[in-house]
């Protein structure tokens, strides 16, 4: 795991100390709410419908204990003892008082956290595989290079205004569990003929009110060019992308407006002019940086666990997490586990104060001091010994987190929505909870198999709707709440966009419908092997739009 350097702590030090003083003045008067709002945003504070927000960076995902008892302590001491995972790996913070906002941000610091670069018009967090330097399927650990996008990226003076927000994830698989392909750059590590690493480009995926699927602009891009090609795109961007309509302002536009041959010949035309400058990775910086991330060691064990077998035996609660909620594992005896932040009837993404405080006991204990935050909205200790299995999940019963439900219909991404959001045009908690009511049961969970429900409260997309199997987004209607659904969508190696398929719901009327494409899925797909997205992309949209509608 990355360690501040002196550089890192100064400058968050420094940016502490500011943001003190502006709050002071503030508070004095001495500014007012729209000569504030910038320099709050900067810093991550956003005023939401009913409170100040504070939004926390965690940088693709990756924190320790120490820096998970911290969340804790603040949801504790200056919140209302939660916070909310979200869908770029960060946690946020819904009611925290204004005047303890520099105190919260001193907290973050004394543990090597910030809340930089989580709002505003400038390079996001980045994101990238929960399951980074343990999966099986890993190429190589994504995180070295997410680390150097982050320093690279950290106050970038010519990237502090941009058009618009701007959103970078990398995965180190060919099975994609970043959603590289719905980025502003998603980059995808591989391997060229020679053995040596690259990446990889996508440029101007994004959901929201435009959402579309990235276009590859290269097959094969050298390590030693990361920097340099990402600074090409975000030069590129940068100058051409529209300041006249926010709307349009992504480069996702850029891209389709431009055309996509185009633009990456002026981005290779930019990359020219830099490629052989002060922005070429030297390779003793890169194994300078990957040492930062050196697995833990771990000592090889049999593929199989007889603890976990005879457990899985007995316990049928145990046995459908095991079958749900693990991930292979690099090294034999053990496996990555999803702490599901899904319980059944509860809110997506939400973890308590005593939550955390029990995952990093669990993650100091089982799993080499090692958390992650997964897009999903869940968290995941990454290094788990299977014979430890058992024990780690009755302590995860003990603090309700033990819902065996990863990939399953009730391991839903929902936004905070209109209980919280001041951009929101509908509410999706409630909507999230009572689906998740609704198909509770194990048993039933466990016959429909993988199902992806994606809930957004308003057309900004942040619970990735667009892309899920089934997406629901929250709209306003003649002054009552609607659910507009789409079918199809997928955030994957094989990514795509839902379709909408008919006439919106009224909150009463969702769950059912919700229901009804269950249920026809249920009916026709060709076997129990046989995912709803798959069914889905076999028959195509009519049967489920004539079981929700009735026969054109």
């Amino acid at each position: 795991m990355y360690r501040y350097d002196e550089f890192d702590a100064s400058f968050v030090n420094q940016r502490t100390e500011q943001f003190k003083d502006q709050v002071r003045r503030r508070l004095a008067g001495e500014l007012s709410e729209d000569e504030f709002k910038p320099l709050r945003l900067m810093n991550g504070l956003y005023l939401q419908l009913h409170a100040y927000m504070l939004r926390v960076a965690i940088p693709y995902g990756t924190l320790n204990g120490r820096q998970m008892r911290k969340l804790a302590h603040i949801a504790r001491t200056y919140d209302k003892s939660y916070g909310h995972f979200t869908t770029r790996q960060n946690i946020q913070f819904n009611w925290p008082k204004l005047e303890d906002t520099p105190r919260i941000l001193e907290e973050l610091a004394e543990v090597e956290m910030h809340a930089i670069q989580t709002s505003g018009n400038c390079i996001r967090n980045v994101t990238a595989d929960h399951f980074a330097g343990a999966a099986a399927d890993e190429i190589a650990d994504p995180r070295p290079y997410a680390e150097i996008l982050r320093q690279w990226s950290s106050l970038h003076p010519e990237f502090s205004f941009l058009p618009r927000k701007f959103k970078i994830a990398i995965t180190g698989a060919p099975n994609d569990r970043a959603a590289v392909q719905v980025h502003d750059i998603g980059l995808q590590l591989a391997r060229n003929g020679e053995g040596e690493i690259g990446f990889v480009v996508f440029v101007g995926g994004g959901l929201g009110r435009t959402p579309m699927i990235g276009r590859k602009v290269r097959d094969f891009l050298p390590e030693e060019d990361l920097l340099a090609y990402s600074e090409a795109i975000l030069r590129v961007y940068n100058r051409y992308g529209r300041r006249d309509n926010k709307y349009k302002a992504r480069i996702k536009i850029l891209v389709h407006e431009t055309g996509l041959e185009e633009l990456k010949a002026d981005i290779e035309a930019e990359f020219e002019k830099i490629r052989f400058g002060v922005l070429r990775l030297p390779d003793e910086e890169v194994r300078r940086i990957e040492a930062y991330f050196a697995p833990p060691p771990l000592e090889v064990g049999p593929a199989v666990s007889d603890a976990v077998e005879a457990r899985r035996a007995s316990d049928a609660a145990f046995a459908q997490f095991v079958a749900h909620n693990l991930n292979p594992h690099r090294v034999p005896g053990y496996a990555s586990v999803t702490l599901s932040m899904k319980p059944v009837g509860g809110i997506p993404g939400d973890a308590s104060d005593a939550q955390m405080d029990v995952i990093a006991d669990l993650a100091e204990e089982f799993g080499h001091d090692e958390i992650r935050i997964s897009h999903e909205q869940n968290v995941i200790l990454p290094h788990v010994k299977l014979d430890d299995l058992p024990a780690l999940f009755d302590r995860l019963v003990a603090a309700d987190i033990a819902e065996g439900n990863a990939g399953l219909i009730t391991d839903i991404i929902a936004c905070p929505g209109m209980d919280y959001c001041a951009l929101a045009t509908a509410r999706s908690i409630p909507v999230a909870q009572r689906i998740s009511d609704r198909f509770g049961a194990a048993e039933r969970q466990a016959e429909i198999g993988e199902l992806k429900i994606k809930i957004s409260g308003c057309i900004n997309a942040c619970g990735h709707h667009h892309v899920g199997h089934i997406g629901i987004l929250g709209l306003e209607k003649k002054g009552e709440e609607f659910y507009q659904v789409t079918l199809g969508g997928s955030a994957n190696e094989n990514a795509s966009i839902g379709e909408i398929i008919g006439r919106g719901f009224s909150s009463e009327e969702v769950v059912d419908a919700i229901e009804t494409l269950v249920d026809t899925y249920l009916g026709l797909r060709s076997g129990k092997e046989e995912t709803f997205l798959e069914a889905y992309r076999r028959v195509g949209e009519e049967p489920f739009k004539e079981a929700l509608y009735g026969a054109a």
